[in-house]
Order: C-alpha cells, then sequence, then structure tokens
C-alpha cells in the first residue's frame, strides 16, 4: 500500500485537568517537545504541532519542528488537526492523517507505524492502537480509557466501543487505548463535518463520534503502553522515566 502520512500532534493549552500541559517540564524539555521527537522518530513523514497556543509555537520552532495557530473552540484534538491539515495540505498531498494526541512522550516509533498498518484494509476509516491492560484493577479508572472489539485478524480487532467506566467482567484480555488515530483523509474530513456526538460529549471521547456515525476504526495491538500524562501522578512518573533513561 502506498502511503503517504502526515502526524499532527494537537496540544491545546488550557488542559482543564493540567493547565497549560504541553509545556510542563520534564527533564529540562516541554512535553510536547518529546512527543513531536517520538513523531520524528517514527520516520512516517512530515510532523506538525497543531495548537491554539503561540508559547507552544514558540518552544516547537526552537526545537527545529513546525507549528501552525488554530482555533481555540475545537471541540476534539481531531477537529484541530482537521483544521491544521486543511490550511496546511488543501492539496490533499497526504492521503493519510494520524492524529497523535499531545500528552504521549514515550510512545514507541513502532506503535506510530503499527497505527497505519489496518488502514490497508479498504473497509477501515480509522485506525488506533490499543494494549493489554497491564492491571485488572485500572479497568474502573476513568483516567484509562478502554475499549471493547471483535478479532478480524492476528492483533486486530474490530473496535465496538470505547469507555471510561469499568468494561465487562469475565474471561478475556482487557484492553487500554492508546491515544492515535490513523485517518484516511476523506474520514477526516468526513468526522470534521459531523457535529459533536451524544456519547462523545458524555465520556469526553472523540473516537466514540465516528462509532456513533457508522464509521469503521479498528484497532492494532501493540505491546506496551506509553505513559498518558493527564495528572499530576503521570507526569511525576513521566519525569522519572526520563530520568532514568538519561542515567548512565
Amino acid at each position: 500500500m502506498r502511503l503517504e502520512p502526515i502526524i499532527v500532534i494537537p496540544a491545546r493549552k488550557a488542559a482543564e485537568r493540567l493547565p497549560g500541559k504541553p509545556l510542563l517540564d520534564i527533564r529540562g524539555t516541554p512535553l510536547v517537545v518529546h512527543v513531536w521527537r517520538r513523531a520524528r522518530e517514527a520516520g512516517l513523514g512530515p510532523v506538525l504541532v497543531a495548537t491554539d497556543s503561540p508559547d507552544i509555537v514558540r518552544v516547537i520552532e526552537t526545537a527545529g519542528g513546525a507549528a501552525i495557530l488554530t482555533s481555540h473552540k475545537h471541540q476534539s484534538g481531531s477537529d484541530r488537526v482537521f483544521e491544521a491539515v486543511s490550511a496546511t495540505d488543501p492539496d490533499a498531498r497526504y492521503d493519510f492523517v494520524v492524529n497523535l494526541q499531545g500528552d504521549l512522550p514515550n510512545i514507541a516509533p513502532e506503535a506510530l507505524r503499527a497505527a497505519l498498518v489496518p488502514l490497508a484494509d479498504p473497509a477501515v476509516d480509522i485506525a488506533t492502537l490499543a494494549t493489554r491492560l497491564a492491571d485488572p484493577r485500572m479497568s474502573g479508572d476513568p483516567n484509562v480509557v478502554k475499549v471493547i472489539g471483535t478479532a478480524v485478524g492476528e492483533n486486530r480487532l474490530k473496535a465496538r466501543c470505547f469507555t471510561r467506566a469499568a468494561i465487562p467482567d469475565g474471561e478475556g484480555d482487557l484492553l487500554e487505548h492508546i491515544g492515535v488515530y490513523a485517518f484516511r483523509r476523506a474520514a477526516l474530513e468526513r468526522f470534521a463535518a459531523l457535529p459533536p456526538s451524544r456519547l462523545e460529549t458524555r465520556e469526553r471521547l472523540e473516537q466514540l463520534r465516528a462509532i456513533e456515525a457508522g464509521m469503521r476504526i479498528d484497532v492494532a495491538l501493540v505491546d506496551d503502553a506509553p505513559i498518558g500524562v493527564d495528572t499530576p501522578a503521570d507526569l511525576e512518573r513521566a519525569r522519572t522515566y526520563f530520568e532514568r533513561k538519561t542515567k548512565p
């Protein structure tokens, strides 16, 4: 399959749970710069940060990256991604758009590459990632998004539901969602044209807009979950991770 992807990192400064989150310091580097570096390491194509903050534009440009100012009114990261791609690639040179959430500072480059694999199937509109939940007790944590799906191949599921709530008990793996979405360009355009859905608003999960509209999301399973920085405790985990990584 011919791929012409672009990675876009939506970074909103006014995060509710961690205000100023993209600029928070992790071992002397802003969080969003760590994410930008992981995206570059994947080697998939150009990387663009889409933000509502001139401060975030400045730190990315200082790091050597590209960033664009977008509206502060967007309902989801993918809406912000769509504005950025429409402005910077009006001729649709890039036919696949990877939305990498801006709070995953240690996501593995190979995981980003894995997110594109389900799109080899023309029936798939959007692809995303999940991993097996390391601690089943986390299934009730609303900061951990869970996914339920039907197996359609080795390490691949057709998504049925995403939720912050505790997922069904019983036999089988519990799966934690990872905040990466690989869109076909046409699917991103369709998604952005839809109003926020009821379940999306209730759960604060943008992918539910696509599910409710009948769009197909397939999930590639990867081995490990990156640290998602949503709380002060997550931020400390990320700082500890990079501190250990930089020790000789």
